[in-house]
């Protein structure tokens, strides 16, 4: 826990000093996808990589930020101007000095922190060194599900927008503006339901190893499903902004959890 203190800490310093270096606010977003792997490789190395639990979780880990890392890079996030879009507006919207403030707290210490929390279910896995079993198979065969669907959602997403760029280049008006097919008939954001799922199976092998669900180290779980909250409706709010149709999806959409999409309510007819 010491050593993941010391990331934890380096990592602070190091996403806020390249912040205010290049006035950029997604260092946090470039290591999002890479740090867990190392606080879970902490973790497993104190067992020696002997232990089959803690061995699974960091595979599964290493398998979760390798996608993401693919995917966050073929969408510039880790070339020069690849800041986040929702950091701009959010600086639009706030005097430097409260930006400043939120840069330190919120993007820095408390993201940052969240890293280290969601990946706490190890610690107790290591404190509770129980036999590898069914429970566990489930719940590993469980998370290559949540991460094929990830992987899904994040294709047809990046498939709708290279559409919507080669229509542009040809002085089309792109339609539909917004992705509403595939996962994302069910679902406003499934990319972002697959993504919680998965830790909180990371949180459910820390439970199968202590053989009770009332463990604290549910708290990074909960602190990563508030936090996809907030963003949800912040992104929704922009998204509603730009296409007024939006809200006629938002009516007929389920806006997380993957369900059957209601029917549009029919117009009233005076």
């Amino acid at each position: 826990m010491t050593v993941c203190l010391w990331i934890y800490a380096g990592a602070c310093a190091g996403t806020w000093l390249l912040s205010v270096l290049t006035r950029e606010n997604s260092w946090v977003d470039r290591i999002w996808s890479v740090i867990p792997a190392g606080y879970l490789a902490v973790f497993a190395g104190a067992a020696g990589f002997r232990d089959p639990r803690l061995d699974t979780m960091l595979l599964l880990v290493v398998l979760w930020g390798a996608r993401l890392t693919f995917n966050f890079a073929r969408k510039g996030g880790y070339a020069r101007g690849g800041e986040d879009y929702r950091w701009g507006v959010l600086r639009g919207r706030m005097s430097r000095w409260q930006f400043w403030l939120f840069n330190l707290f919120f993007i820095t210490l408390y993201q940052n922190a969240i890293l280290l929390l969601i990946c706490l279910p190890a610690l107790t896995a290591l404190e509770h060194r129980t036999a590898f079993g069914v429970p566990d198979a489930l719940a590993a065969a469980l998370f290559l599900a949540f991460l094929a669907g990830e992987t899904i959602a994040d294709q047809q997403q990046w498939d709708f927008h290279r559409f919507k760029r080669a229509e542009a280049a040809a002085g089309h008006e792109p339609l539909p503006r917004f992705l509403s097919t595939g996962l994302f008939r069910y679902s406003r954001h499934p990319n972002f339901f697959f993504e919680q799922a998965q830790w909180w199976v990371v949180f459910a092998f820390g439970a199968i190893a202590a053989r009770s669900p009332w463990q604290p180290t549910v708290l990074g779980a909960v602190l990563l499903t508030l936090l996809f909250v907030g963003s949800t409706r912040f992104t929704e709010s922009i998204t509603r902004s730009r296409y007024p149709e939006y809200a006629q999806y938002q009516q007929t959409t389920s806006p997380v959890v993957p369900w059957f999409p209601k029917r549009r309510p029919e117009a009233r007819v005076s």
